[in-house]
């Protein structure tokens, strides 16, 4: 089966920028105190629920499937990109890291507690996103935790240049948080609580976050 061309950009684009990305993003220590508040909020939702380990959709280097790893959860992370894999792997070895795409995550139906997808659905096209939520429910074990945080707003963006001014041939495609939620809703999953930052100068761009789960029972 032909690659998607989206996918193939976002491969590609993430296997050139890899080393810069790991290098500028900040550890999640570092990040601001309510996105470490609905992660840490997120990982004892999933250790409560005991309902499985959590998939880190996107993971990049791993940070972020670290630190969750660290609050307790058994997390190990997925993306797309051969060289962020490998440089999570190098980071931290004693996790578990597999290259995939979130589109299809060759994981058998209701075997996760948990999905994070932080600041990695925005390369999706619009008209695609609702696949890529049919699938985070059909892995999502019922009463298994979905949390989505990314920029949103309506934008749509061709950037020619990556991390460390590298070139790209991704897309951005920014939402707002309403259509996030509803494409989630439409998706089967129930979405318990809503998180949404303004920007402080020098960011331009809102923020948002969105908790979720695959209802423990069938819904008509």
């Amino acid at each position: 089966m032909t690659e998607p061309s989206y996918l193939t950009a976002v491969r590609t684009s993430y296997d050139t920028v890899a080393a810069a990305y790991a290098e500028r993003v900040p550890e999640p220590a570092r990040m601001d105190p309510l996105s470490r508040a609905m992660l840490a909020a997120f990982a004892e939702s999933v250790r409560l629920a005991g309902r499985g380990p959590v998939a880190d959709v996107g993971c990049g280097p791993g940070k972020v499937t670290a630190h969750l790893a660290e609050a307790g959860v058994d997390a190990f992370g997925v993306d797309l990109s051969f060289a962020m894999v490998s440089l999570a792997r190098r980071a931290h070895p004693h996790l578990r890291f597999v290259q995939g795409s979130m589109t299809a995550l060759g994981l058998g139906e209701g075997t996760l507690g948990g999905v994070l997808a932080w600041y990695s659905t925005h390369h999706t096209p619009p008209a695609l996103l609702p696949s890529v939520f049919t699938e985070f429910h059909r892995v999502l074990a019922p009463g298994g935790q979905l949390l989505w945080g990314c920029h949103v707003g309506e934008e749509h963006r061709r950037p020619t240049e990556g991390y460390g001014g590298h070139p790209v041939s991704y897309e951005w495609h920014l939402l707002p948080e309403e259509r996030v939620a509803e494409l989630l809703e439409q998706a089967g999953l129930e979405v318990t609580a809503r998180l949404v930052q303004e920007p402080e100068p020098p960011l331009t761009r809102r923020y948002a976050c969105l908790l979720a789960r695959r209802p423990s029972r069938p819904q008509h």
